[in-house]
């Protein structure tokens, strides 16, 4: 995660839009399934507390052998990442590629994968090797007859500018050819949409309400849409950027959201509470750009007390590793 200044950024872009929260039950709402704790518990048991809250979605970061024996016809929907240290052997190989995907994806024929993810903020030079191994990657799915299963890799805020959300953009140039591929193979952009990374680093000029879905009326208004809350104008940012570069067509899946519960400014178990309750009751209605359930990943399962980086990084859990919830959350 490590997202504070480019979510910032945006963010601050963003402040001014509105969209009523009214809860609305959501088609399905996932979980990302991070391993970076002391005593957290089995997989197996990890797949029963996912089914037993009715979660029915999961993300993990590489291809976790455990999680994935657990998930073994448990009909949960799964995104699989490529880690980032893994792109740029796939880039360069497609037999790596088919290997990777023989060892990870058809070794495993009772897990529901959904997506794979091919790589996860990635930055810097290995921006480069994304499309080729996403690519690859692909091929290696369809030659195995697993062509239901997309390809994408996810992203974060950072790699958009403008406001308001209408004037949406990718600010780097390797999304325009991404988003491109995704559209000619019907994979949605997997995007990390963090409100308090924003409202953090612009505490001055974002209301926290507008961040935890709590503004009272229209914060920011864009045309005919009307903004009341950060993830929305977030969301809607990501899709006027694939708009811009010419792929309208392609969905947008919310592969992390969360807000942390200890370690930092606004970072309260109260806070994580409202937050994660009002994006579950509210994924389901959509944005006003683009109304309709929005497929939605919370971040994240547990507390990692090993997770490097800023203390918030180890307070995002859902739940303790001894299973007890870290607040309540109607699933």
């Amino acid at each position: 995660m490590a997202k504070q200044g480019a979510a910032s950024m945006l963010a601050l872009a963003l402040l001014f839009g509105t969209f009523a929260a009214i809860p609305t039950v959501v088609e399905s709402i996932g979980a990302c399934y991070g391993v970076n704790g002391n005593g957290l518990p089995s997989a197996g048991d990890v797949v029963q507390l996912y089914q037993s809250n009715n979660i029915n979605l999961m993300r993990i970061y590489f291809p976790d052998t455990n999680a994935l024996q657990a998930l073994s016809g448990s009909n949960i929907g799964l995104i699989m990442d490529v880690p980032n240290s893994d792109l740029g052997s796939l880039a360069s190989d497609p037999n790596a590629a088919a290997t990777w995907v023989q060892n990870n994806v058809q070794a495993f024929p009772g897990v529901s994968f959904r997506y794979i993810a091919v790589g996860n903020e990635v930055a810097g030079g290995d921006t480069n090797n994304i499309l080729p191994a996403m690519q690859n990657i692909n091929n290696a799915l369809s030659n195995a007859g697993l062509g239901s299963i997309k390809v994408s890799t996810a992203v974060q805020s950072g790699v958009t500018q403008g406001f308001p959300p209408s004037q949406g953009r990718f600010s780097q140039g390797y999304m325009g050819p991404i988003a491109q591929f995704l559209q000619s193979t019907g994979a949605p952009l997997l995007a990390n949409v963090y409100p308090y990374f924003s409202w953090q680093g612009n505490q001055g000029q974002i209301d926290i309400n507008y961040a935890l879905f709590t503004s009272s009326g229209t914060v920011v208004q864009d045309g005919g849409n009307a903004y009341q809350n950060l993830f929305d104008a977030l969301v809607d940012t990501f899709y006027s950027a694939l708009e811009n570069a010419g792929a309208g067509n392609v969905n947008i899946v919310v592969s992390e959201s969360g807000w942390p519960s200890a370690g930092g400014d606004g970072a309260s178990t109260g806070n994580a509470q409202t937050y994660n309750q009002n994006l579950i009751n509210h994924v389901g209605q959509g944005t006003p750009k683009r109304p309709g359930a929005i497929e939605t990943y919370i971040f994240a399962m547990f507390n990692e007390d090993q997770k490097p980086g800023a203390e918030t990084e180890r307070h995002f859990g859902l739940f303790n590793p001894d299973k007890s919830p870290a607040y309540n959350i109607n699933f």
